[in-house]
């Protein structure tokens, strides 16, 4: 199962969903964890985590210490508040908190790594809008964790979840993939729609590249959360609307992986090549 979404969809058909599938497969592989009392107490305190990243996020005065980035997501979520963006306050309030986070991890602060911290602020930002929008409960939100995870376990086994190794497309893009799973999982949509999401985001994200200014993950990564939770809520409104991704989930991964050791080394992290190798940010 954790190489495989097609048979991660079989048992989840056997255990009565992904989540359930998940709790089982973890129970049998972490032998830190011996009951599923004990991991729904872990993924509420992921959860409790990642409402603190978007609070420390939003706050204004948060930069971080090389300056590059800070104090956006607070303009963002003025704006989403007040009706100024064009996505409207659902999409606006969700880009705004994936940027939070994102920016709360640059001013070294605690976050949670969904899958990584480059990609930290697509997840919760999704989570917590769907919460605040439609009254999700905590409970509800840490099965959907597990559905996210499922889905990130399959893309770090299968392909990669590290910009070193496959660009950000394996970073951001693995977390627009496992955002637009759990999404559609919230939403009431099947296992089936579930990978179709993951799918949809991956496929629109494929061959992204890791291009970190002075090396750091700050800038284009940070704004980039904002770019990929936006993919994976429109790739879950696809799966949604009853739209199958015509490609399985597991080629679009495998295809992910291809692209990724295709990528040039100057583009996979280095800070040689894309953004990073902007005139204006080579003089700073």
């Amino acid at each position: 199962m954790e190489r495989s979404v097609t048979k991660l969809l079989s048992r989840a058909e056997s255990m009565g969903g992904i989540a359930a599938a998940m709790r089982e497969w973890q129970l049998r592989h972490d032998d830190t964890v011996r009951t599923n009392e004990d991991m729904d107490a872990r993924m509420r305190q992921a959860l409790a985590v990642m409402r603190e990243s978007v609070t420390q996020g939003l706050d204004p005065k948060t930069r971080s210490v090389s300056g590059l980035t800070g104090g956006n997501a607070a303009k963002y979520m003025a704006a989403a508040l007040t009706g100024r963006t064009a996505g409207g306050s659902l999409m606006g309030r969700v880009c705004a908190r994936a940027l939070a986070v994102a920016e709360c991890n640059a001013a070294m602060g605690r976050i949670v790594a969904a899958p990584t911290a480059g990609a930290c602020g697509i997840l919760p930002a999704a989570l917590l809008t769907m919460q605040e929008e439609y009254g999700y409960t905590d409970g509800q939100l840490v099965d959907a964790l597990y559905v996210a995870g499922a889905f990130g376990l399959i893309i770090a086994n299968r392909a990669s979840i590290a910009g070193a190794q496959g660009g950000c497309q394996a970073e951001c893009g693995s977390a627009a993939g496992m955002t637009a799973a759990a999404v559609v999982f919230l939403k009431g949509g099947s296992p089936r729609q579930q990978a179709d999401a993951c799918a949809f985001a991956l496929m629109n994200l494929m061959g992204l590249v890791c291009d970190p200014v002075h090396g750091l993950v700050e800038v284009p990564c940070v704004f980039r959360n904002v770019g990929a939770v936006s993919v994976a809520l429109s790739a879950a409104d696809m799966a949604l609307s009853g739209i199958d991704c015509p490609i399985p989930c597991d080629e679009v991964i495998d295809a992910m992986r291809q692209v990724g050791d295709a990528l040039p080394s100057t583009l996979r992290e280095t800070g040689e090549g894309g953004c990073a190798a902007c005139p204006s940010m080579c003089k700073k």
